[in-house]
């Protein structure tokens, strides 16, 4: 069984520009991804998806492969995760590489661990699924979503207006750092979600997503408070 893990880390960001190289409590955020993909020892190959010859620079100094460059098509603002896996996948197979199992990784997700990966991969191997996806539950049930029209409010679902939260099915959402998959189910199914995909759930102290600077600075707060208590559970 070989497995590859994907780290996608285009250059182009809009919202925070360098994002995917910018430094995050001491390092540029990117390396966190790559550290944590090689201490998960499940990996035949870590590899990092990207145009930019800086941020291919930075990866293989922390130890990553970049074998080759994300192609133009990749690299814009329309691609999916879908294309870029796609890309990867069959490059390496025009190499003579092929392998059964994968992860996409994304480079801002420091929150991201070895042993996450491990379990993920082990979950995906033996219990036999299509995917396994890290979930976050929503910090407030969205049945009870307000909505607003011509600056009034409603609620979106009238019928749970009155319902206890705790009366109501708990619901998530993905965590957007890693998802770990079978190639054979992607290259024909060409979906990362099916009827077939665990989910592994997360607390919401290691879920951050990063889309502004006011993200990023809550991240370092959230990344240094998991850092302390995985501290303090060692000691």
């Amino acid at each position: 069984m070989s497995n590859i893990v994907i780290i996608t880390a285009r250059g182009g960001s809009k919202r925070v520009p360098r994002k995917n190289i910018k430094e995050f409590c001491g390092k540029p955020i990117l390396v966190y991804s790559i550290e944590a993909a090689l201490e998960s020892g499940v990996f035949d190959e870590v590899m990092v998806s990207t145009e930019d010859e800086e941020i291919a620079q930075i990866a293989r100094a922390a130890g990553a492969k970049v074998p080759f460059l994300r192609s133009a098509k990749t690299a814009d603002d329309f691609a999916t995760s879908a294309d870029v896996i796609e890309e990867v996948l069959t490059e390496y197979a025009k190499m003579g590489q092929n392998f059964e199992y994968a992860c996409i990784l994304y480079p801002t997700a420091p929150f991201v661990t070895g042993a996450k990966l491990k379990e993920a991969m082990g979950m995906l191997q033996k219990e036999k699924v299509d995917s396994v996806l890290p979930m976050v539950q929503f910090s407030f049930p969205p049945q009870r979503a307000l909505v607003m029209e011509d600056g009034k409010i409603r609620f979106a679902n009238p019928e749970h207006a009155k319902t206890r939260s705790q009366d109501l099915q708990p619901m998530y959402h993905d965590c957007g750092q890693f998802c770990c998959f079978t190639t054979k189910l992607f290259l024909t199914k060409r979906t990362l979600v099916t009827d077939n995909t665990l989910g592994v759930i997360y607390p919401e102290s290691e879920v951050q997503d990063i889309d502004t600077l006011e993200d990023w600075k809550l991240a370092e707060l959230k990344y240094r408070m998991m850092k302390e208590r995985s501290h303090g559970v060692s000691n």
